[in-house]
């Protein structure tokens, strides 16, 4: 994913990933054994650790074939996670999303809800695409109010599919359909669907 220049939300930058920003992404992903991000971003998936310099040309590679189909999310400059979309069936443009934020000052609803939105606005724009899914897990609560908050609607709930911890957890498919998403386009540079 390459854009000609950064995407701003209300509180968030998105940007393309550079070169500069790997030892700092590197560093969120994979300095702290169990960092505080993973007890939400699918926790029941083991992060496989890999040294900085292998990351880096898994990375540069990527990103000069064009390839890397994620974008940052910045706050004032520093970054706080990452966005991204992926192909669930590409011939039939259906793609979805997912979101992870690193720090946990910017945990808040309000700038998980910027990301999305700005990142939502973006892919109706530039694909041809009906729809647009988020996959979470019934033991992210947040995740699932902010995306309905959004208007995704749950369309899929895969029962005890997630084990963590000795308990098991729902997998939850929430969507959105491009018609229902303009319809809220008139919201969203109102206030009011930030006071999430």
């Amino acid at each position: 994913m390459h854009m000609s220049e950064p995407l701003k939300g209300s509180l968030v930058q998105l940007e393309n990933l550079t070169e500069k920003d790997l030892p700092v992404l590197w560093d969120l992903l994979f300095n702290e054994d169990y960092p505080e991000w993973r007890k939400w971003d699918s926790p029941y998936l083991t992060l496989q650790p890999i040294e900085y310099e292998k990351f880096y040309d898994q990375m540069l590679n990527l990103m000069k074939q064009e390839l890397d189909k994620q974008l940052l999310i910045k706050v004032s400059d520093n970054i706080i996670g990452v966005l991204f979309y992926d192909w669930e069936h590409e011939s039939s443009n259906s793609l979805e999303i997912g979101i992870a934020i690193y720090h946990p000052t910017y945990r808040d609803d309000q700038y998980v809800a910027d990301a999305l939105i700005t990142w939502m606005d973006f892919l109706f724009y530039t694909f041809p695409i009906p729809r647009i899914g988020l996959t979470t897990w019934s033991g992210n609560e947040r995740m699932i109010k902010i995306g309905k908050e959004l208007g995704m609607m749950e369309e899929g709930r895969i029962r005890k599919s997630r084990l963590y911890r000795g308990k098991y957890y729902d997998s939850i498919k929430l969507g959105i359909l491009r018609e229902e998403y303009e319809n809220l386009t008139i919201k969203k540079n109102n206030p009011s669907i930030m006071d999430i």
